[in-house]
């Protein structure tokens, strides 16, 4: 059995309504309507895909979300009556997968899921010849081959590869690696990139593995591209 969607929604009647459309599109849905509640169930228990509120009593969203994204890249998808750009900003800068302003038709959210699903589980599933990520056990392998990584070295390859193409800012990857809120310079990332580099070249020259999977971009910061 796949693990349920989790709707952190403090508004009774719009979380009653999320679930019976989610019940309804056949996923198993968790509902809570707290905050700290949700950061308790959360340390116990891992979903499929979060829908999160931003306003919420006692944690609110964005809390609950850089919690989240220090540990996990478990989807999310951001609910909330906000509508200012620079919220939609900070919402997705924070590692949100998708951001929805109420009023929202509940099929669109249905269509959002689907599609947030597609992504990020999809390009987790890769084939027998492509770079296989294992989450639980922190282990890279390429053809069966082994490529010991850091935990960090890990943290950062594992943020890019489910989103393969994706520019993620130095801040953004600092989020992933870093769970105690440290204050480092963004500076730092640089030296962990080049360090993952040169393991993975290491392994992938050697198997005809020409392009540079972890690409820079001038200006904006790094990107995975995929083995074909």
């Amino acid at each position: 059995m796949q693990s349920p969607l989790l709707i952190i929604e403090d508004e009774i009647k719009i979380a009653g309504l999320l679930k019976d459309y989610c019940v309804q599109s056949g996923f198993d849905v968790e509902v809570i309507n707290n905050g700290r509640e949700a950061q308790e169930w959360l340390q116990h228990n891992q979903p499929r895909l979060i829908l999160l509120d931003l306003m919420l009593p006692d944690v609110d969203g964005i809390t609950i979300c850089k919690d989240v994204r220090r540990n996990s890249d478990i989807p999310i998808i951001m609910i909330t009556a906000k509508v200012e750009e620079i919220d939609r900003l900070i919402g997705l800068e924070l590692g949100a997968d998708d951001y929805i302003c109420k009023p929202f038709s509940p099929r669109e959210v249905i269509a959002r899921i689907k599609t947030v699903l597609r992504r990020t589980e999809n390009t987790l599933q890769k084939g027998e010849d492509a770079l296989l990520l294992d989450d639980k056990s922190h282990s890279v392998s390429y053809k069966q081959i082994q490529i010991e990584l850091t935990t960090i070295e890990f943290k950062l390859l594992h943020a890019m590869y489910k989103h393969p193409g994706q520019i993620f800012s130095r801040d953004q990857l600092l989020t992933h690696i870093y769970s105690d809120n440290r204050v480092v310079n963004d500076r730092t990332v640089d030296s962990h990139i080049k360090k993952l580099r040169n393991k993975l070249s290491e392994k992938l020259e050697n198997m005809d593995v020409e392009s540079e999977i972890i690409q820079s971009v001038y200006g904006a910061g790094y990107r995975y591209q995929q083995i074909k």
